[in-house]
Formats: structure tokens, sequence, C-alpha cells
């Protein structure tokens, strides 16, 4: 998947829970696959975060307010990844709140189709509230892939995360677009 010959955009949203804290190993990871990557984290998930250190590991403004008039433009996604989502998020993003840039860049990816992959991290008793079921079966319905709640989570218990499934579904989506390229 590549914009006009250049690499491919991904808008990585960030929000508050502990693999906001590691998510330059994704970054990194993420670019060394070929990917643009532009970051909006939710507004507390970026008092957790350096963000100037990320911006400049990007080349691109972090979009944690919103963007005003005189600043550029994040440039166009190919594709959104919810990296840590949190139970507030998603269940904001599957009732179309759009009250920060972090929402904003999920709920305009379903106006535009473009492929979105959400990585629930989530308490156990908050994954219990029927509301998160039914956000999650709202994202299903607006063609998300939804990974399973805490995936991210490595089976060890160690302060690593599991970004494999991340990185496989870009690569997915990166083919099926090749192929829509060819036909």
């Amino acid at each position: 998947m590549a914009r006009r010959g250049g690499p491919a955009v991904l808008h990585l949203v960030v929000c508050a829970a502990p693999p906001a804290t590691r998510i330059e190993e994704l970054i990194r990871r993420v670019q060394a696959d070929g990917w643009t990557v532009c970051l909006v984290p939710t507004p507390l998930a970026a008092t957790w975060l350096d963000t100037h250190a990320l911006a400049e590991i990007t080349g691109h403004p972090v979009r944690a307010r919103p963007r005003r008039p005189d600043e550029p433009r994040l440039p166009p996604a190919d594709a959104v990844a919810v990296v840590p989502a949190t139970f507030n998020t998603i269940n904001k993003c599957a009732a179309g709140i759009n009250d920060n840039p972090a929402l904003g860049v999920v709920n305009e990816a379903i106006g535009l189709c473009l492929p979105v992959i959400v990585a629930p991290y989530v308490k156990p008793t908050l994954a219990a509230h029927p509301a998160f079921a039914r956000a999650l079966q709202s994202l299903l319905d607006y063609g998300f892939t939804v990974l399973p709640t805490n995936t991210l989570q490595p089976a060890d218990g160690t302060a690593t995360f599991v970004w494999q499934a991340v990185l496989d579904f870009l690569t997915s989506a990166t083919s099926k677009e090749t192929e829509r390229d060819r036909s």
C-alpha cells in the first residue's frame, strides 16, 4: 500500500493504558515495514508520552489537541490503528463521540472506508461491563478488525508488549490494497 509512489501512512491512535509507555517500539517496527506513522494520542495518553521525541521519530507533529488553522495537516491515512484501545475510547467511538483528535481520526476512518485495527487493553472488571461488549460489536459492524481484549499483554507478565497482531494486520492491509491496485 503506497500513496502515489510514497510509503503508506498509518494514523496511530494511542490511549492511556500501559502499552502506551512503550509505543515507540511499535512505531519503529511499523516504520521498518515501510510505513509513515502519524501519532494521535488521546489527551490523557499525551501526558504519558514524550511527544517531542515521538514527533522527531515520526517526522510529523503529534496531534493530541485540535490543529490550529495555521498548522499543517497530517498526511491522509491509508490505515488506522488504535493501540492500545481503552474502555473509554472504545465506548466513545462506538457511540460516535468526537470530542478529541484521536476519536476524530477513528470516526473519520469509518466515512473514508479505511482499514482500522483496534487492540483493546482493558481491566477485566471494565471488560465485563455490558456496554463494552456492545461497543466491540459496533466496531466490528463498522468493519474494524478488533483483536481479543488484552492480546498485547504477554503471557509471561513482562513489561514488553506483543505488537505482532498489529503488524500482521498492516501487512494484510498492504496486500489487499496491492491486489485492488492490480485489478
